[in-house]
């Protein structure tokens, strides 16, 4: 029986071949309905993750003009870092929890404590509640990433992996699209708490979360837990092809819960770490910075509150279309080339936001800045994922996107400082200009990977 068990993850090297061809060969159409319903299931997390995270950019300029609290810049710009906060913590702790006690329980537990947050955010009475809640949501919030996101690259076909990905995360910029929709048609009439009640709603799906979404196979086989990678095969009808496509992860196995850890920096992976926690550290403080103050930037530079949303709506909009893209073309061409090019485009964009010109080139560079910050972040986590393997895919990811919560934290505190000191108003501009720059150039430094597209 257990002989059987283990021959769900054994690999058949005279077939491999033959497995790679089909795996090449499938079709969104004809892919498993497991590797769907993950998807599906860890888009709508991202999705309220986004929602949740844009919110707070699409409320501020409303929530700063609340009388009953007076907000200065600097208090605005910290209260955005917050979250943040949490997110950090959240994102290493919840993450390499994942690798300990799987992906399932870990994606419930975090959204049930964003959703609640949600609520009590909207209930706050002051500026340092409204804080205190934001950062206990950000532990949540924080875990979502790593989680989904391993859980997505490990139902996903070897080949198809960015694109599936880049789908999934679509959820994320959607997530702040209908944050900005929302509060460009309900703030001015029912107040920012209203924004805050609808991110309670993810709550009415954790149910169907628990019935439906699977556990991960690669993260079972990986911790020896062969009868119930086998039960999950089965009720999916999962093809051995696709369980046996990634091998050489489901074969290991640890009895140090901390392995997973200590791995990152071990000699074959210190400075793929090392360059991909400054490159999330670049690519999340142009995100952040972005998202919180995109809104406010646009009222100070002259433009009205329904134009200023306008601009944040097409910075997460462009983000979804161009992750679909990059994600295609990552597979095709390798996430390396893609992410540098993307990030070099969203530093030249967002430094000619700098210079006042036409609506239409103003919505067009917002655009490309979307697609370069938010979109290509998207495809950096992809790239991660798929750089380590099962045992260690969601630490990795956690605690990149840990360090790069330190970029994030700092972006709105110093846009913040920089509007509170009256600043040159081009400074904000050219701080993620250079961020997008270095972001390409940092990515460039991470070692190929076996037969892995660069």
């Amino acid at each position: 029986m257990n002989q059987e068990v283990q021959s769900v993850a054994a690999q058949d090297l005279s077939k491999k071949k033959m497995i790679e061809q089909n795996t090449t060969n499938l079709s969104l159409k004809s892919m498993p309905k497991a590797t769907l319903l993950v998807v599906v299931l860890c888009w709508f997390a991202m999705l309220a993750d986004g929602y949740d995270l844009g919110i707070y950019g699409a409320v501020l300029p409303s929530l700063m003009e609340y009388k009953d609290w007076s907000m200065t810049p600097a208090q605005a710009g910290a209260i955005g870092s917050y979250a943040l906060m949490g997110m950090l913590i959240g994102a290493i702790c919840v993450g390499t929890i994942s690798d300990m006690i799987g992906r399932k329980l870990t994606l419930i537990f975090c959204i049930a404590v964003f959703s609640i947050s949600m609520c009590l955010v909207a209930l706050s009475t002051s500026p340092e509640m409204f804080g205190l809640f934001r950062l206990l949501g950000g532990l949540g919030l924080g875990g979502v990433i790593p989680t989904a996101s391993a859980l997505t690259i490990e139902y996903s076909p070897v080949q198809h992996r960015s694109k599936l990905y880049a789908i999934m995360y679509t959820g994320y910029p959607i997530g702040g699209v209908l944050g900005a929709l929302f509060s460009m048609f309900l703030l001015e009439d029912y107040g920012w708490r209203l924004m805050f009640w609808i991110g309670v709603t993810p709550l009415l799906v954790i149910p169907f979360l628990i019935k439906f979404l699977p556990e991960s196979i690669s993260f079972l086989i990986a911790k020896k837990k062969f009868a119930e990678a086998k039960s999950i095969a089965q009720k999916y009808h999962l093809p051995n092809d696709f369980i046996q496509s990634n091998p050489k992860v489901e074969n290991k196995g640890s009895t140090n819960k901390f392995a997973a850890i200590a791995s990152l920096f071990e000699r074959k992976n210190i400075r793929a770490t090392m360059f991909f926690w400054v490159t999330f550290f670049l690519g999340l403080l142009m995100i952040y910075g972005l998202s919180t103050w995109l809104p406010k930037m646009m009222r100070e530079a002259g433009y009205p509150l329904g134009p200023s949303l306008g601009f944040l709506l097409m910075l997460n909009l462009s983000a979804a279309i161009g992750a679909l893209i990059a994600g295609t073309a990552a597979d095709r061409w390798g996430s390396k080339k893609i992410i540098s090019i993307s990030y070099f485009l969203a530093g030249v964009s967002i430094a000619l936001l700098s210079i006042k010109s036409s609506m239409l080139l103003v919505y067009c560079l917002v655009g490309v800045a979307g697609f370069g910050t938010i979109g290509t972040t998207l495809i950096l986590n992809a790239y991660i994922s798929k750089y380590f393997d099962a045992e260690n895919r969601a630490t990795a990811l956690g605690w990149a996107l840990g360090f790069g919560r330190i970029g994030a934290i700092s972006g709105p505190i110093l846009i913040g400082y920089f509007m509170s000191s009256n600043l040159d108003f081009s400074i904000n501009f050219y701080l993620f200009a250079a961020a997008g720059v270095l972001a390409s150039i940092t990515i460039l430094f991470i070692p190929k990977k076996g037969d892995m597209k660069i």
